[in-house]
């Protein structure tokens, strides 16, 4: 193996958290995410030679994920609804259950987006990419994407906003 193959190989594995946490806010779904990282990571190994040098492999990487996403969603011919991930049993009646709970809605609220919104809310707010990079991973606009951000934020403050009042929460 060659020392370029041996610093791109590092350099995936250096990446694998950020990969994992896109994984999991595009799809919802942690099994989902694992597999598409798997996919993804697959397709980077097999087609090397198509990244550009002057490119940034986690741009690169998440615009691989976003891609096989989206052929994910096509492929599908109905989605399983599932009423709560499998995860949010595992701390119950623990101190922390609060947290989860909470963590819970964010996740349910994440799910309710639109595909471009959460893809968006995804790269910029989870994995803190700037926004200039994030519309060039997106292939879009800037303006575009600070439009779905914008709508993805107001809808979430709805969503988390109803979360609260049904548990019993006032909201400002």
């Amino acid at each position: 193996m060659t020392q370029a193959e041996q610093q791109f190989r590092a350099e995936l594995v250096s990446l694998l958290p950020r990969l994992r946490r896109f994984g999991r806010a595009i799809t919802g779904h942690r099994q989902d995410a694992d597999d598409l990282v798997q996919m993804a990571l697959e397709r980077a190994l097999t087609r090397r030679e198509q990244w550009g040098a002057g490119t940034r492999l986690a741009s690169w990487l998440f615009r691989i994920m976003q891609n096989l996403w989206i052929d994910e969603l096509r492929a599908r011919s109905r989605r399983d609804r599932v009423f709560a991930p499998e995860e949010a049993g595992e701390h119950v009646g623990d101190a922390s259950a609060e947290r989860q709970i909470d963590s819970l809605a964010v996740r349910k609220a994440m799910e309710r987006l639109n595909d471009d919104q959460r893809i968006a809310v995804g790269l910029v707010l989870v994995e803190g990419l700037p926004y200039k990079e994030a519309a060039a991973v997106l292939d879009i606009p800037i303006g575009t994407l600070t439009s779905r951000l914008a709508r993805a934020r107001e809808q979430l403050q709805l969503l988390l906003d109803d979360f609260g009042r049904a548990k019993g929460m006032e909201t400002p």
